[in-house]
C-alpha cells in the first residue's frame, strides 16, 4: 500500500503515555492506515520521526478545550483514538482545568467529529468511572454488569465519568453526510509500563530512603494492574472491529486488563523496583490506618493554608488512601466476545519490559542525580 491510500486516524493526547504508546502499536500492526494525527498541546517530537514509507506520522499541537484546534485536526479522518485526559487525584491543578480538558475537551471531539464527518470515536476512560469508592466498597473480580455503588467527588473520576456518558449517548446520532457516529468506551484499570511517571516517583522516593519501601497498606487489598502495550493493543482491535461491527461495538463500554498478578499496589511495584535493589520493609502495615488518615487530613489542611503560595500536593489524601486501600479487581471476557481481545503481551514480558525501562533511570543516571547522595545507603 502506497502512502495516501489508508485511512486517517487521529489520536488525541499521542504524546503521552499511553497515547504514545499507541502511536507505535498503530504503526506496527495496523495495515490500513496511511496517515496517524498527533493532536496534543506539547508535541513530542521524536514521534515525528516513526513517519515510513507507507505511514505518515503528522503532529498537530492544539488545544482540546478549544474546538477550532479539534475541528482542524479532525478534518478528512476517518476514525478518532481519544485518549488525551488530564489525570489528578492530588489536587495539583484547578478542578475547573480538569473539567475544561476531560469534559469539555471531549464535548468539541464530539462536535467535531459531526460537524467533520468522522464516524468512528473510540475513548479511554477509567476504572475509576466506577470505583474504587471512598466508602471502601471491594469489587472483586467483577466485570461490567457488576452491581457497586458508584460515588465520584472528586474531580478526576467525577470528569471522566461524566465524558464517558457523553460518549456514550452520542452513539448513534446523525453526522455531516448522513451518516451515524458509533462509539465505545474502554476502562483501563491502573497502567504500568515503560515511561509511566507515577513509577518514576516511586523510584525516587525509594532511592531517598536508600532502597527501602515502607509497608503502608495491607497485603490483602488487591488491585487490577494492566500492562500500557496491551491498553493500546486493545484500543486497536476496539478501533479496527467498531469499523466493522459497529451495531455490537456501538455505545458499550470494555474494561482494561491483562494476566497481570492482583496484588496491592506496594507489593506490585515491587516486582519491579525489587530487580533495582529495592526492599520493602514489614509484612504488614507499619503505620495504623488512623494515622494514615490523620496524615492525609493533615495533607489537606496543609494544601489548603499553602493555595495561593505554592502548590502542595502530595501523593497522600484521603481520596489516594481510600482508593489504595480498596481492592478493586476485574475479570471479564466482553472484550474478547465482542472484538477478540487477548493480551498481545504476557505478564512475563510485560514484566521484563517494565524492569529494563526502571533500571534505565539508574544508567542515566538521573533519578540518581535527584537525590544526590541519599541514594548510597540501603537499610535491612
Amino acid at each position: 500500500m502506497t502512502a495516501g491510500s489508508g485511512q486517517v486516524y487521529v489520536v488525541t493526547g499521542g504524546c503521552g503515555f499511553l497515547g504514545s504508546h499507541l502511536v507505535r502499536m498503530l504503526l506496527e500492526h495496523e495495515k490500513n492506515i496511511s496517515e496517524i494525527r498527533v493532536f496534543d498541546l506539547h508535541l513530542d517530537e521524536s514521534l515525528r520521526t516513526l513517519s515510513n514509507d507507507r505511514v505518515r506520522v503528522r503532529l498537530i499541537s492544539g488545544d482540546i478545550s478549544r474546538l477550532a484546534d479539534v475541528q482542524e485536526a479532525l478534518h478528512g479522518s476517518h476514525l478518532v483514538i481519544h485518549t488525551a485526559s488530564l489525570v489528578d487525584v492530588w489536587g495539583r491543578v484547578p478542578a475547573s482545568k480538569i473539567t475544561e480538558v476531560n469534559v469539555t475537551g471531549t464535548e468539541n471531539v464530539l462536535q467535531a467529529c459531526k460537524e467533520e464527518g468522522v464516524q468512528y470515536l473510540v475513548y479511554t476512560s477509567s476504572m475509576e468511572v466506577v470505583g474504587p469508592n471512598i466508602h471502601g466498597d471491594h469489587f472483586y473480580r467483577g466485570n461490567e454488569d457488576t452491581e457497586y455503588r458508584i460515588y465520584h467527588k472528586e474531580p478526576y473520576p467525577l470528569s471522566k465519568a461524566k465524558a464517558e456518558k457523553l460518549v456514550l449517548e452520542a452513539n448513534g446520532i446523525k453526522i455531516k453526510g448522513g451518516k451515524m457516529l458509533y462509539t465505545c468506551s474502554l476502562r483501563p484499570t491502573g497502567i504500568y509500563g515503560e515511561g509511566h511517571e507515577l513509577m518514576k516517583q516511586f523510584h525516587r522516593q525509594g532511592l531517598r530512603t536508600g532502597r527501602c519501601v515502607f509497608r503502608a497498606l495491607s497485603p490483602a487489598i488487591e488491585h487490577g494492574r494492566v500492562y500500557v502495550g496491551n491498553v493500546a493493543w486493545m484500543h486497536l482491535l476496539a478501533a479496527r472491529q467498531l469499523q466493522i461491527h459497529p451495531s455490537t461495538l456501538g455505545g458499550q463500554v470494555y474494561f482494561c486488563y491483562d494476566s497481570s498478578p492482583y496484588k496491592s499496589y506496594e507489593d506490585f511495584n515491587m516486582e519491579f523496583l525489587s530487580a533495582c535493589g529495592f526492599k520493602i520493609i514489614g509484612s504488614r502495615p507499619l503505620v495504623p490506618y488512623f494515622l494514615l488518615y490523620l496524615l492525609a487530613l493533615l495533607n489537606v489542611l496543609l494544601q489548603w493554608v499553602l493555595h495561593g503560595f505554592i502548590t502542595y500536593a502530595p501523593i497522600l489524601n484521603p481520596y489516594t488512601l481510600a482508593v489504595a486501600s480498596t481492592t478493586f479487581t476485574v475479570q471479564t471476557d466482553k472484550a474478547e466476545k465482542h472484538f477478540g481481545y487477548q493480551p498481545l503481551y504476557a505478564w512475563e514480558e510485560a514484566k521484563m519490559r517494565t524492569i529494563t525501562w526502571v533500571k534505565s533511570l539508574e544508567v542515566s543516571g538521573k533519578d540518581l542525580k535527584d537525590v544526590g547522595e541519599k541514594s548510597n545507603y540501603c537499610c535491612s
